[in-house]
């Protein structure tokens, strides 16, 4: 392979090599299309038994419709056609019938306790090799008595869902668009733009040669399908998405395989690596073997390779896949050991108080600080080094394997040097330890953490105000700020207002303007729901509720705070407005990368050291990953967490909550996928029109909020503008 700055020379004729028949399964897979499109009866020319019964299956997809009721309408039906029909009976039926699609589930029985899957050769097992936990019960059924697995886990290969992303010709053609549509060297708008990937195709050559080789990002998040109030479940289900696809479907929901369900109820933690085994099996075959694959498109069969670049979860997600713990101290996986973070000595809580000058330029006037900061310590040390994959890969090497061990074992050292719980399951994969990033730092998280914080301090929100009692204690314990600290006052000890929290006017000022606040139709939820005027604080805030106060109504809310506080907040609102644009500029992200230090330390001098826990420290890491892996679009929780929201609906029967899930997400899948097949009557999700929608034609694009396609709510009314807002407009 030529090798030039651009990266590896790839084959540039692989559109002009000849058409083939599909692979034997291709070719199954195609006549099974067609022998199921035999018309619904005899003169039937609108439907086919396949499509009605997609028809009918994106119904119950779509509605939630339970068993009993997809029954009677597949009766009904049946009863209201020719006799010769094929419509099937009942669920069991039609699900029999689409089965034969290839889009299937496995179960794989798992160690009640969570230590081991009997899988491979541990298949024949009847207890647990490691707690000896029995495999099975006994149940009686029908007057026999039958062993039942106590614990089974839900396998969803993803093999051949890959493949069948090939066997649709515009999604075929689709997979090849990160390398048909490169962006200028300095644009970030896609994961392709990012060095991460630049790098994977530099240092493996022979991967990189064929684009329509697979790049996928995992998330692994867990969610309580009963809710708050109901009884305690955490079922984690396991989803891979591929980012070969243009920026308009990479990361939908139509494009997010689920490929485990990992049994709850209880939290996996540290052994989720025993559950990850199948996949990473699968992901280990994709990269040392590949499988034969069938390009509609091209009308090519290639041996499809896939490459997992990195994991998207939230922060003690991150622990758990990493096996670097994040809480206390040392809770940065990126500064490690060389984190300046300690232990409050009133608050009793780790602090990354004054842990930024480090990152500062060596002639910073910030650096030689040593009264606006911790007192009486000038700053003379350099920023911890980031490690690389080697680097870390020599440090994990010896480290055990849960899966080897069926828990995790106490390594000698840890809270202390370091933070190491095990041997993560992906350094299993040959080309992990070559990626530059290996697993995301959680912007939606990280931003919704800062924001809380931040806001709940300056409202000083009883509960959630990080400017305590023990927090002015340990003011006067590490910094000069005699104004802030705690004074007696009749024999009481009195807090002080501080120059950073509003008050009662102010806060109410606030929570009548959020009320009254009025945003376009989609932006955010309705704000109003969540202000509490009696008690003057906002409550129940979503996420994405959040990141719009946060990027767009932060500044203006807090503008009648000292300029000392208002200005480093001002500047922390436009960092993460400017991280979360969807194109990115590598200039403009080193100067985010300098800026963060700065707004940091401005922060620093004004709120308490226990404002900073290791939420406030993260950002500063933010704008590398977001140069090496791009926009952060593609690598936050978002459509991973609305993803799961609609897991959660399909859970009918909550004594099988993984089954219910499992179920009803097969019928889901099958209908997108076949929906490249049939012109449905009843569109699945991939070709519903988008909210407010009312038919018309537009020529704006619909990237923006604002170029939403909609109607009028009510009747419509004209008048004339005034001269004010003639002006305004001219202006």
């Amino acid at each position: 392979m030529v090798m030039d700055a651009a990266g590896p020379s790839f084959w540039d004729n692989y559109s002009e090599g000849p058409e083939e028949m599909p692979n034997p399964d291709a070719r199954a897979f195609y006549e099974l299309l067609r022998a199921a499109q035999q018309p619904l009866w005899e003169g039937c020319e609108e439907e086919s038994q396949l499509s009605a019964t997609l028809q009918l299956l994106s119904i119950k997809a779509t509605t939630n419709m339970s068993q009993q009721s997809f029954n009677l309408v597949s009766q009904l039906m049946r009863r209201t056609q020719p006799k010769d029909t094929h419509m099937p009976t009942d669920l069991y039926q039609t699900k029999k019938l689409v089965s034969k699609l290839g889009l299937d589930y496995k179960k794989i029985d798992c160690c009640v306790n969570g230590c081991m899957l009997y899988y491979k050769a541990d298949d024949s097992a009847t207890q647990c090799k490691f707690c000896c936990e029995a495999r099975y019960f006994s149940k009686k059924c029908h007057g026999r008595k039958k062993k039942v697995a106590r614990k089974q886990l839900w396998f969803l290969p993803l093999i051949p869902r890959l493949q069948r992303l090939f066997a649709s010709e515009k999604i075929a053609k689709q997979m090849r668009w990160h390398y048909e549509n490169r962006r200028g060297s300095n644009v970030l708008s896609h994961p392709s733009d990012g060095q991460a990937w630049k790098v994977l195709d530099r240092t493996y050559p022979n991967f990189a040669y064929d684009p329509r080789n697979v790049r996928l990002g995992l998330c692994a998040d867990g969610f309580t399908p009963f809710g708050q109030s109901g009884r305690q479940y955490s079922c984690w289900p396991v989803i891979i998405t591929p980012y070969n696809l243009p920026p308009e479907v990479c990361m939908t929901r139509e494009y997010m395989f689920l490929t485990l369900i990992i049994p709850g109820p209880n939290n996996p933690k540290g052994k989720i690596d025993v559950y990850l085994q199948p996949l990473i099996d699968e992901l280990k075959l994709l990269w040392d073997e590949g499988v034969p694959t069938y390009d509609a498109s091209l009308r090519q069969n290639f041996c499809m390779h896939a490459a997992l670049l990195w994991t998207i979860n939230d922060f003690p997600a991150y622990g758990m896949l990493s096996g670097w713990m994040t809480m206390g101290r040392l809770s940065c996986p990126i500064c490690m050991e060389n984190s300046k973070a300690f232990q409050l000595k009133h608050g009793r809580k780790s602090s990354f108080f004054d842990c930024h000058r480090q990152f500062l330029p060596n002639d910073h006037q910030f650096r030689r600080n040593k009264t606006s900061f911790y007192k009486n310590r000038i700053e003379n040390s350099m920023p911890p080094p980031r490690l690389s994959g080697e680097e870390v890969w020599e440090r994990v090497q010896n480290l055990p394997k849960v899966t080897e061990s069926g828990k995790t074992i106490p390594i000698e050292g840890y809270k202390h040097t370091h933070h190491w719980t095990k041997q993560s399951i992906f350094w299993e994969l040959p080309y992990w330890k070559s990626n530059l990033i290996r697993h995301n730092l959680d912007v939606m998280h990280i931003e919704k953490n800062v924001f809380d914080n931040l806001f709940h301090t300056v409202m000083d929100t009883k509960g959630k105000t990080k400017d305590t009692i023990q927090a002015r204690m340990d003011l006067k314990e590490y910094c000069r700020r005699k104004d802030d600290e705690l004074v007696e006052r009749g024999g009481k000890i009195v807090k002080p207002i501080a120059k950073y929290t509003l008050n009662l006017e102010q806060k109410r000022l606030i929570c009548q303007w959020v009320k009254n606040l009025k945003l376009p139709n989609g932006y955010a939820s309705n704000l109003a729901r969540c202000v509490d005027m009696k008690e003057a604080k906002l409550y129940g805030m979503k996420s994405h509720d959040c990141h719009v106060f946060m990027e767009r109504l932060l500044p203006i809310a807090f503008a009648t705070l000292p300029e000392v506080v208002l200005n480093p907040i001002v500047e922390l609102s436009q960092f993460f407005t400017q991280l979360c644009s969807t194109t990115l500029m590598i200039n403009q992200l080193d100067n985010l990368d300098q800026n963060i230090v700065t707004t940091l330390c401005k922060l620093e001098k004004v709120f308490p050291p226990g404002f900073f826990d290791s939420m406030e420290h993260l950002p500063i890491h933010l704008p590398y990953e977001a140069k090496v892996g791009g926009p952060v679009q593609y690598r936050w929780i978002y459509p991973f967490e609305r993803f799961l929201h609609t897991l959660k609906q399909k859970v009918r029967n909550k004594a099988r909550v993984e089954a219910s899930i499992c179920e009803a997400y097969i019928i889901e899948e099958t209908t997108v996928f076949c929906s490249h097949y049939f012109e449905s009557g009843v569109p699945p999700r991939i070709r519903r029109p988008i909210r407010n929608d009312d038919g018309g034609e537009s020529d704006v694009p619909a990237i923006s909020i604002f170029n939403y396609r909609g109607k009028p709510s009510g009747e419509c009314k004209s008048r004339f503008l005034e001269d004010e807002e003639a002006e305004a407009i001219t202006q």
